[in-house]
C-alpha cells in the first residue's frame, strides 16, 4: 500500500496516457454528498468486506476518507487480501480540497 499527495493523484488522472485508477470513496453517503472527487466510487467503510469482490484486483486503486485515516485502514484490508496495486490517498479530500480543487467545500 502506498501513500499518494493529492497533486500527484491530480495530475495521474489528468495524464491521458496513463489507465485512470478505481476511486474507492470509503466514506458516509452525506460526506460524499457533502464534496466529492469526480468519478469517485461509494462504498463506505462498513460495506467494503462485503463489496470486495466488485473491485478488480488487478487494478490501481485509490481509497479516499475525509482526512485519510478510514482510507488507510481500508487500503490495508484490501492489500491482505490480494489487492496488489492499493493507494491511499494522502490528507483525504480534505488535502484536496485544499490543494487541488479549492472550489470544493471543505467541511
Amino acid at each position: 500500500m502506498k501513500q499518494i499527495a493529492p497533486a500527484e493523484l491530480a495530475r495521474w488522472l489528468g495524464d491521458p496516457a496513463r489507465a485512470k485508477p478505481v476511486l474507492l470513496d470509503v466514506r458516509e453517503p452525506w460526506e460524499f454528498q457533502t464534496c466529492r472527487i469526480d468519478e469517485s466510487r461509494l462504498v463506505p467503510m462498513g460495506e467494503v468486506p462485503a463489496r470486495k469482490e466488485e473491485l478488480d484486483a488487478d487494478a490501481d486503486i485509490v481509497v479516499i476518507c475525509h482526512h485519510g485515516g478510514r482510507s488507510l485502514q481500508v487500503a490495508m484490508f484490501l492489500e491482505k487480501n490480494g489487492f496488489g496495486k492499493v493507494h491511499n490517498l494522502a490528507g483525504g479530500v480534505d488535502a484536496w480540497a485544499r490543494t487541488v480543487d479549492r472550489s470544493m467545500p471543505v467541511y
